[in-house]
């Protein structure tokens, strides 16, 4: 395994590149219906079916797809449903009596493959469309080595992810979902209506967001700022779950979060491409590549820029606390 690889497998389960992702396509509109928000029927535990069954059923229909390997877009989609089916069983769990083999760990472990799959795909891409073209010749040619490199990393990725697809631990585990929702089982909580518990549903994602310490740094290249991210996206996603009963103000925060977690990937993208393309042989530091280094400098500055000024009006007091009124208004 690579630096490469090893630095990219680093990544917290959840890891999400939002950078160049959001240009290919971000996430497709679920095509599963949802019952209606207005329903003062409807459970805790009915709600949380229905998103379990709405990834359940993509990541079916993304698999073939993914395993052809002709597109990169269906891997993209197939880890999206992931992360989006650990989120709705991680913020609904305590309204559901799953099965013992159904784990947050299980699906973690191809989590991790995609991402790492993945984020190979987001930096052959950055090179080759948005940085390559941009580059005199004698630097094109000296990144010949480097981009063979990723090809490879690459390769022995996908093998990972294919063995992991087709393991029997992933394959069953999709196999008692399928069946858990035959027969879905609620716990107490997951019976009541859920209309009365929507700001506690989203309440373990959204509390203390803003005392953590990624806010306030001053050095684009810090882990907390990777950290931070992890943080927004789970945010994100909670929210995104109760989307249909939130103001517009609301809905626009989590615009916002969106936003931030982008611009977080930019740069967490630009410090990993720096480093690969430093290598053993340090070939940024060495000024045989000095548009390239210019480049990634340049966008460097501008993401951290936006970012900072993104950051500076979320944390406002008048902002923050037009929030918090939002989201203990969730539902009535």
């Amino acid at each position: 395994m690579t630096a490469l690889m090893r630095d990219l497998m680093r990544e917290a389960p959840m890891q999400d590149s939002t950078s160049l992702d959001a240009q290919l396509c971000d996430e497709p509109a679920d095509d599963v219906a949802q019952p209606s928000p207005l329903d003062p029927q409807l459970s805790s535990g009915g709600y949380a079916l229905d998103l379990i069954q709405q990834q359940v059923r993509r990541l079916g229909k993304l698999q073939g797809e993914v395993l052809a390997d002709r597109d990169p877009e269906p891997l993209h989609q197939l880890r999206v449903s992931l992360r989006r089916l650990r989120t709705a069983l991680s913020q609904f769990g305590p309204a559901l009596v799953l099965p013992e083999s159904v784990t947050d760990r299980r699906i973690a472990a191809v989590a991790r493959r995609t991402g790492l799959c993945r984020d190979l795909d987001v930096l052959q891409l950055r090179l080759q469309q948005h940085l390559l073209p941009r580059l005199p010749g004698d630097e094109q040619q000296a990144l010949e080595g480097p981009m063979k490199r990723l090809a490879r990393d690459r390769s022995q990725a996908f093998d990972t992810l294919k063995e992991a697809l087709h393991s029997s631990r992933y394959l069953k585990l999709l196999a008692r979902l399928h069946k858990w929702q035959q027969r879905p089982r609620y716990t107490p909580l997951g019976q009541l209506p859920l209309a009365a518990w929507l700001y506690d549903w989203q309440a373990p994602f959204t509390a203390a967001l803003f005392l953590h310490p990624g806010w306030t740094v001053e050095d684009p290249t810090a882990e907390a700022l990777h950290d931070l991210r992890k943080r927004i996206k789970a945010a994100r996603y909670a929210l995104e779950h109760l989307e249909d009963w939130c103001e517009p103000a609301l809905q626009a925060w989590i615009q916002e979060l969106r936003q931030a977690q982008e611009l977080l990937g930019e740069l967490h993208d630009l410090q990993i491409l720096s480093h690969t393309l430093g290598g053993s042989g340090n070939t940024l530091k060495s000024h045989r590549l000095p548009v390239l280094r210019s480049e990634l400098d340049g966008q460097q500055a501008e993401h951290w820029l936006r970012w900072r000024e993104l950051a500076q009006r979320l944390q406002q007091d008048s902002h923050r606390r037009a929030i918090h009124r939002q989201l203990l208004e969730l539902g009535r």
